[in-house]
């Protein structure tokens, strides 16, 4: 009997932090447009991406005219527009910089006749560099791109099916390009302690209204120059006391400590013989350990339709 083949790609974030660095401000950009044309939704739900089968997209954004979408394709490398009138327009991913990202989306979506101006700057980055003045050139490479994204199509598919036991209210799978991660929230239904943290170049009071009720969150986070280590990580809101000491699996998985939440190295997930059951066991234990510590009405918000696959 042949032996499946993992599908899950290698992904190293030093391989790939320049595409990283691109994707994360040209998805800053993106999300920004559907930020000024889309309704506010609670805990900003409204200005997030989604992983679609050709990349990342922000699905319908309304305008004056109908609606329209902003898609990454990373199969064919190109940033797409098309909107209910039937027109639409692209251009290449490749050779861009972030303020050529930037002039040229602006000016297709003039020409497609959406009116928008967003705020120039990225949110949740220290020193940030206004999309216009940021001409660094910095190589975009097609397969960094596509190992993240194919990354993100089995991650979105184990997060969908945990995201099933739960009839409380609940968030999408969705990308937020601020974080740069792949997220999706479970919520108690109790309002939660006023949020006193800070995050770089964004108001306290978002912050203040996306946890404005106990939340468990979960998601996939590739990485950065200060923790190069591409990561699934696990927290609660409020950090209850007891979450950090529960115990939790598999093994591989660890607390850490400067971040206040549990984590477990994507290479751990993407080596073992079934990912997907390994980052299952990953959620749920976490999830128990959450719950738990915040005693939820668990009678109340867990459940479970694996069953009514079958029918």
């Amino acid at each position: 009997m042949a032996v499946k083949k993992n599908s899950w790609p290698i992904f190293q974030f030093e391989e790939n932090k320049d595409t990283l660095y691109l994707l994360h401000q040209w998805t800053q950009i993106v999300g920004k447009v559907r930020l000024k044309k889309s309704p506010w939704q609670n805990h900003s739900w409204h200005v997030s991406l989604y992983v679609d089968a050709q990349g990342l997209t922000t699905g319908l954004i309304p305008y004056e005219s109908g609606v329209f979408e902003i898609k990454f394709d990373f199969i064919h490398h190109e940033l797409k527009i098309k909107t209910s009138n039937g027109t639409r327009d692209r251009f290449a991913l490749g050779g861009q910089t972030v303020a050529s990202f930037y002039e040229q989306l602006m000016e297709k979506l003039k020409f497609l006749g959406i009116d928008v101006k967003i705020h120039d700057s990225p949110n949740e980055v220290a020193d940030p560099i206004p999309f216009h003045k940021n001409k660094k050139r910095i190589m975009y490479q097609a397969n960094a791109a596509q190992s993240l994204w194919k990354a993100l199509v089995h991650i979105q598919n184990v997060l969908g099916e945990f995201r099933t036991k739960f009839t409380g209210k609940s968030s999408p799978v969705h990308f937020f390009w601020g974080s740069f991660d792949l997220a999706y929230t479970r919520f108690s239904g109790k309002q939660a302690p006023e949020f006193t943290g800070q995050v770089p170049n964004i108001p306290l009071t978002v912050m203040q209204e996306a946890y404005s009720h106990e939340a468990f969150s979960v998601g996939f986070w590739p990485g950065s120059e200060a923790f190069p280590t591409p990561v699934f990580y696990a927290y609660c809101y409020p950090n209850h006391p007891d979450f950090k000491s529960a115990p939790i699996s598999p093994d591989k998985a660890y607390w850490n400590e400067d971040l206040g939440e549990f984590m477990l190295n994507y290479e751990e997930v993407r080596k073992a013989s079934n990912p997907g059951e390994l980052l299952l066991e990953f959620l749920e234990s976490t999830y128990d350990a959450a719950a738990n510590a915040g005693n939820w009405d668990r009678s109340s918000l867990d459940c479970d339709f694996s069953h009514f696959n079958n029918n």
